[in-house]
């Protein structure tokens, strides 16, 4: 019969090697950060196809848009939704959408920091502004896509293009 203590550490390195910490960055993060330092959103990045007829329109826009993201870099949705709007704006290229990105810890007593009062609960959280009002919110997961919600938010303001 085999050691319990023994199976239990064995089974503990197997775990550590089979599921790798997520690396959680903190604060202000540029694109580039995100994809050079988390290797496992570049899949996501690469693999998303935005819609082009709404990255025509986004591509469009003629009056200044700001948006916050709120992001968990070690958040499988914030992998998905925020790789999908690093592609989106990487096709776009307009340069009167303004973005933020804030890494928040996972640790919800660590982050009042990072929330600038936002009332951030859950990640990631995308805050669309326009005129310097907020407008609307994606929340954790798009209804539609990142750009088709995005669209649902702009068009009342920016028109049909």
């Amino acid at each position: 019969m085999a050691n319990p203590f023994f199976i239990l550490i064995f089974g503990a390195i197997l775990l550590s090697q089979a599921a790798p910490a997520q690396l959680e960055m903190v604060g202000r993060l540029t694109p580039e950060e995100l994809l050079e330092q988390l290797p496992e959103w570049r899949p996501y990045f690469s693999a998303y196809s935005p819609d082009l007829e709404i990255a025509a329109r986004l591509q469009a826009i003629p009056e200044e848009v700001r948006i916050e993201i709120f992001l968990g870099t070690w958040c499988p949705d914030c992998r998905q939704h925020v790789s999908a709007y690093l592609k989106l704006m990487d096709m776009v290229k307009n340069p009167l959408i303004h973005t933020t990105f804030t890494g928040i810890p996972r640790d919800r007593s660590a982050r009042p920091p990072y929330t600038e009062d936002r009332n951030i609960e859950r990640v990631p959280t995308f805050i669309v502004f326009f005129r310097n009002q907020e407008i609307g919110r994606i929340i954790e997961t798009p209804q539609a896509s990142v750009e088709a919600d995005l669209w649902k938010i702009l068009q009342p303001r920016v028109g049909q293009r």
